[in-house]
C-alpha cells in the first residue's frame, strides 16, 4: 500500500506539490484567523435568567418568581442542572446544559420554556437572559479616573452608561459591558406621612398619579388649508418641577393636592450595596466588557481599544481612561512563548 501512494506520487509530482501549496496556504490562514485566547474555555454550556422584583424579600422572591422559573426550566432538552439564587428583589437561575451543545440553540430553548411560564409570574415581573457569553468572557476592565475631583460620582456614572457604554456594545464580538462603582443618578420621591394621611391620600394614589402624568399619547390628524397635523400630547417627566406640579388629589373645596405639597423631590443615587476603589486612591467608575461566545479574543480586546482611544476626546474635561484588565498582554506572552519553543525544538531537531 504505502508502495502504491510512493509509486503513485512519483508518477503525479506537479499534483503532490499543487496539494502541498494548498494545504501549507490553508494552515497559514487558519493560523493567521484562528481564536486566540490564553485561558481554556472548560465551563460547561450555561444560560442565566435574571428577574427583578423590586422591594420583595429574598423568600417572597423565591415563592413567586425562583420556584415557578425553575419548576417550568427542569422540562427545557438537554438540561443537566437548574439552579435557583433568591436575594433581595433579583432572582438569578442558571441552567447547565450536557456537554456539546450550541449555546445559542440553549438560548433559544430555554426563551420558550420562559414564554410558558410568564403567566405564573407576579404582575410587572419580566425574566431576562444573562449575556451570550461564558465563565471565562471577562476580557477587559477599564475605569474613569478624574484625578482633579471636578465631577460626581452620578456624572461619571452617566458618562460611561450613556456614552461608553453604548459605543462599545456595537462593537463585534462583545456581548455586553456591565457598569461597576459611581452612583446611578434617579428622581425620589420623599413622602411625609403625616401630610399625606392629613388629606387622606394613600402611597397607591401617589404612584398611580405619577405613573399617569408619565405619558405621551397621539390623536389623529387635522386637515387644515389642505395640510394635516398630527395631533399629540407630550407628558414625559423631564424636571423636578414637573414632578412637583404633579396634581395626586383634591380637598374639600376642590383645591388640587400637589404633589410638592405632600412630599419632598429630589435627585439622588440609587441604592449601593458596593463600591469600586482603583490603588487605594478613591472611589472610581468603571466597565468590564464581556466577550461572545466563541470570539477571537485577542481581535476583540485590540477593537475595544481602538475605541476607547477615539472615544477620549469626548470625555468630560479632566476625565481620563485608565485600563485595569487587559487580557491580550497575557495572551501575547503565550504565543511569543509558544512560538520560542517551536524554535528551539525545530533547532534540536
Amino acid at each position: 500500500m504505502v508502495r502504491r501512494i510512493i509509486e503513485w506520487s512519483l508518477r503525479n509530482r506537479l499534483l503532490v506539490l499543487l496539494s502541498i501549496a494548498l494545504l501549507a496556504g490553508w494552515g497559514m490562514y487558519s493560523a493567521r484567523h484562528m481564536a486566540l485566547d490564553a485561558i481554556p474555555d472548560l465551563s460547561d454550556t450555561q444560560v442565566i435568567v435574571k428577574t427583578s422584583y423590586p422591594g420583595q424579600s429574598p423568600q417572597l422572591v423565591e415563592d413567586q418568581v425562583t420556584f415557578p422559573l425553575a419548576s417550568a426550566l427542569l422540562a427545557v432538552p438537554g438540561s443537566t442542572a437548574v439552579r435557583g439564587f433568591s436575594m433581595f428583589g433579583e432572582s438569578n437561575i442558571y441552567i447547565i446544559f450536557k456537554e456539546g451543545t450550541d449555546p445559542y440553540w440553549a438560548r433559544s430553548r430555554v426563551l420558550e420554556y420562559l414564554s410558558q411560564a410568564a403567566a405564573r409570574l407576579p404582575r410587572g415581573v419580566a425574566p431576562t437572559l444573562g449575556p451570550d457569553a461564558s465563565g471565562v468572557g471577562w476580557i477587559f476592565e477599564y475605569a474613569l479616573v478624574d484625578k482633579h475631583h471636578r465631577h460626581d460620582a452620578d456624572t461619571l456614572r452617566a458618562v460611561q452608561d450613556f456614552f461608553l457604554k453604548y459605543e462599545l456594545q456595537n462593537i463585534p464580538g462583545v456581548a455586553e459591558v456591565a457598569s461597576v462603582g459611581g452612583m446611578a443618578r434617579q428622581f425620589q420621591i420623599e413622602i411625609n406621612p403625616n401630610r399625606l394621611a392629613a388629606y387622606k391620600l394613600s402611597l397607591q394614589n401617589v404612584a398611580e398619579a405619577v405613573r399617569d402624568n408619565n405619558l405621551s399619547g397621539g390623536g389623529s390628524v387635522l386637515e387644515m388649508s389642505g395640510a394635516e397635523y398630527m395631533v399629540r400630547a407630550g407628558g414625559y417627566l423631564k424636571t423636578l418641577d414637573d414632578f412637583r406640579k404633579i396634581a395626586v388629589g383634591t380637598d374639600a373645596q376642590g383645591v388640587p393636592i400637589r404633589l410638592q405639597d405632600i412630599a419632598n423631590v429630589q435627585t439622588g443615587p440609587g441604592p449601593r450595596r458596593g463600591v469600586t476603589d482603583l490603588d487605594g486612591e478613591g472611589e472610581v467608575t468603571g466597565g468590564i466588557v464581556v466577550m461572545r461566545y466563541g470570539h477571537n479574543a485577542l481581535e476583540t480586546i485590540e477593537r475595544v481599544k481602538a475605541r476607547l482611544k477615539e472615544l477620549q476626546a469626548g470625555l468630560p474635561a479632566g476625565v481620563e481612561l485608565a485600563v485595569t484588565y487587559d487580557r491580550s498582554g497575557l495572551i501575547n506572552r503565550a504565543i511569543d512563548n509558544l512560538r520560542n519553543k517551536l524554535l528551539e525544538e525545530s533547532l534540536v531537531v
